[in-house]
């Protein structure tokens, strides 16, 4: 059975691919901006490439869109 809450902290059934997804530096998991545009939302954790401001998409992101 899938988890149908986005915030759980159960990890998504999708496989990550390294270098696209994610990367490792300094034996930490890196989330890629693009993996977190994907995922739809912020976790408020601080990730370093988070593309979200209080909620909502960056300035940048927007124009993309």
């Amino acid at each position: 059975m899938e988890n149908d809450n986005p915030h759980s902290s159960e990890p998504p059934a999708a496989k990550f691919v390294e270098g696209v997804d994610y990367y490792n530096e300094d034996g930490f998991m890196i989330l890629t901006e693009r993996f977190l545009l994907r995922r739809g939302y912020c976790c408020e954790n601080g990730c370093r490439h988070c593309p979200y401001r209080n909620g909502k998409i960056a300035e940048s992101q927007q124009k993309c869109l």
